[in-house]
């Protein structure tokens, strides 16, 4: 079965209720684990929306808070550190960590900095969104998955090349139309991440990238569905 991801990300603006509703529907909905992200006031600061941001940020202010949601709804959560002391912030909540595709793109390279190497000295499960895979995988101990994702927000289903996603072990989703995510899906991706909103009449950051609860109903529901296919 598809490991499915709702990622939360910056669509709850540190309001825990929302947290908390867009955990429960990612429940109801069977994902299998939600994402957050955690990034410096540094990395935003030139940002239009940078207090926004800094509000969705997982901190030390609001881990514990997410965890304990997290344990009361009974779904996994993890985050993408974007800075090397997230991760150790992070590590003792989570069972796996994230590499967004900026960052993925020296790993593209064979090549690293510390937040990366930080990552992987944890030994922890890590995923890793990215357009293009490296020509030669460094060896590191860690379970490592690669998700075909196209850095567009929002992409158009015709910038997608799925004949590169048999190379990958999932698909990280910022298309508006939930045939992407599907289609990842039949084709055999074991991963697949989505982003989450409660509504796209809210101003949310990422509401143009992002499913609300009807749609994710419709795409869940499409996706068992499928399973009864046999391939």
């Amino acid at each position: 079965m598809v490991f499915l991801v709702g990622e939360i990300g910056v669509n709850w603006d540190g309001d825990f209720d929302i947290a908390r509703e867009l955990m429960v529907i990612s429940k109801e909905n069977n994902l299998d684990a939600v994402k957050f992200q955690s990034f410096s006031k540094e990395l935003v600061s030139e940002h239009p929306l940078a207090d926004k941001l800094l509000e969705s940020s997982i901190s030390s202010k609001n881990i514990r808070q997410i965890d304990d949601l997290a344990k009361e709804i009974g779904i996994e959560w993890f985050a993408t550190p974007m800075y090397a002391d997230a991760v150790n912030l992070l590590n003792p909540y989570v069972k796996r960590f994230k590499i967004r595709e900026f960052d993925a793109r020296l790993l593209a390279q064979n090549k690293t900095n510390d937040l990366i190497e930080k990552i992987f000295q944890t030994q922890k499960h890590v995923i890793i969104s990215s357009q293009s895979l490296p020509s030669k995988l460094n060896s590191y101990p860690n379970k490592v998955d690669w998700l075909y994702c196209v850095p567009k927000y929002p992409c158009l289903l015709n910038d997608l090349d799925f004949s590169k996603l048999s190379s990958f072990n999932g698909f990280s989703n910022h298309c508006q139309n939930i045939m992407a995510p599907l289609t990842a899906s039949i084709l055999g991706a074991n991963i697949v991440e989505i982003h989450l909103t409660i509504d796209k009449k809210q101003n949310f950051v990422d509401n143009n990238v992002s499913f609300d609860p009807n749609e994710l109903k419709q795409l869940t529901n499409f996706i068992k569905l499928s399973k009864q296919i046999k391939k």
